[in-house]
């Protein structure tokens, strides 16, 4: 209820930045959403409609001493799946690789435990059996040695024979996509995104690994305000609470061992993807650190069907494979049906519907695409949130991103 009250009495002018006229709407709910925790944190909003940029606002706090910036760098998370992807996708029409081409290719040892037979099309669509982290290694700190990792997936076997199923790889992901592309094309993975992502974009902030003189730039999150402990709660044990999480896992059918495996390595409390060491390693799936505006151009670029300007960085075949569902149902892992497509899902909303695709963050960070409405959108934030699916804000505003779009496109916002 006191969600309700905020979001109703809230200042509907509580952003900086520049809004065409035509999204308004979309600014006044994004200040509505942000005004009552804008001293927890900050966030930013960048949409682009039929390849101009109409909305790019931010607000709240970077630090406890600094307020969100236009340039500001934010973690997001499994949100980098999707430019990891669209990345695999540009080196695909460059033809360094291939979506059925076996990855053992290009990356023999990757052939061992019966992985002969994967492709990068069942990495990227997350049918190829290996999703499990919590088994491979022994402590999560290990996820920050990039070379390490890529030995570990080459050793590893697969849950199921690849196809058969799908499994959604929240961390795992990066390391089989990212561990391609460097085998197939012989560069780094952070030469190939300056070279076929950030240049040709002009990007102002995109990383998988933040350099050190990058690492000022970043957003963390804002220390908890501390509270008066009370006395009563003192002597009563505590019981742990069932998370909303926990309930949609049960509520969905999954089995938990499953979750368990893919969202949560060994020795988890020794790895914070926040710190200085988290920021630095190169970690595809998880630890993309981006702001809002690099974000909404990668997606505008798809938006455009792989064109921007003169440069055309996708070919129309390709473009044509990469937004095609490979599976609808739902996966071993994600609550809902995702509807993968090669690196993206569906775009999650409140009702209103979209052939759009893209990527949500565990924070609820997301960027995405709608190629029919010519619309691209991009949020980040530094807020401590969690959610799998993304959070009410997230959804409620690419909502409201398609609604302020379909009053220029259908004459009528419409819900559904």
């Amino acid at each position: 209820m006191n969600n309700i009250k905020e979001y109703l009495f809230a200042n509907t002018e509580h952003y900086q930045g520049q809004v065409d006229e035509r999204f308004i709407d979309l600014a006044k709910q994004f200040s509505r959403m942000q005004d009552a925790r804008a001293e927890q944190g900050g966030a930013a909003l960048v949409v682009y409609f039929q390849g101009k940029k109409v909305v790019d606002i931010y607000t709240g706090k970077k630090s406890a001493t600094e307020n969100w910036q236009p340039d500001t760098l934010s973690m997001c998370y499994s949100t980098g799946k999707g430019v990891l992807s669209t990345l695999a996708h540009i080196l695909v029409s460059e033809g360094f690789l291939a979506y059925d081409t076996p990855v053992a290719q290009y990356w023999p040892e990757f052939a061992q435990n019966g992985k002969e037979h994967i492709t990068l099309r069942h990495m990227l669509s997350h049918q190829s059996g290996l999703y499990d982290i919590r088994n491979l290694i022994a402590d999560a700190s290990e996820m920050a040695d990039w070379n390490h990792m890529l030995d570990v997936f080459a050793h590893a076997k697969p849950r199921f024979e690849a196809a058969t199923d799908a499994a959604y790889q929240p961390l795992t992901f990066g390391w089989q996509v990212g561990g391609v592309l460097e085998k197939a094309t012989g560069k780094s993975l952070s030469d190939l995104m300056q070279q076929y992502l950030v240049q040709p974009l002009q990007l102002d902030g995109a990383y998988f690994g933040v350099t050190a003189a990058e690492l000022a730039r970043v957003a963390r999150p804002l220390p908890k305000l501390k509270t008066a402990p009370n006395q009563s709660s003192a002597v009563k044990p505590k019981q742990k609470k069932t998370s909303p999480l926990d309930k949609l896992i049960e509520w969905s059918g999954q089995n938990p061992k499953d979750f368990q495996d893919a969202m949560i390595p060994k020795g988890m409390k020794n790895f914070n993807f926040l710190s200085d060491t988290g920021l630095k390693a190169v970690i595809p799936a998880a630890n993309g650190v981006f702001t809002a505006n690099s974000l909404a151009k990668i997606y505008a670029m798809l938006a455009n069907k792989g064109k921007v300007g003169d440069q055309q960085l996708i070919r129309p075949e390709i473009f044509t494979a990469l937004s095609t569902i490979q599976y609808k149902k739902r996966d071993r892992i994600m609550p809902l049906a995702m509807h993968w497509r090669m690196g993206y899902h569906r775009v999650l909303t409140l009702g209103k519907s979209s052939n759009g695709f893209g990527h949500i963050g565990f924070n609820g960070s997301a960027a995405w695409c709608d190629p029919e409405r010519h619309l691209s959108f991009a949020y980040t934030h530094n807020f401590p949130t969690t959610s799998i699916a993304g959070d009410y804000r997230l959804w409620g505003l690419s909502q409201e991103t398609l609604r302020c779009a379909d009053v220029l496109l259908k004459g009528r916002k419409g819900w559904f």
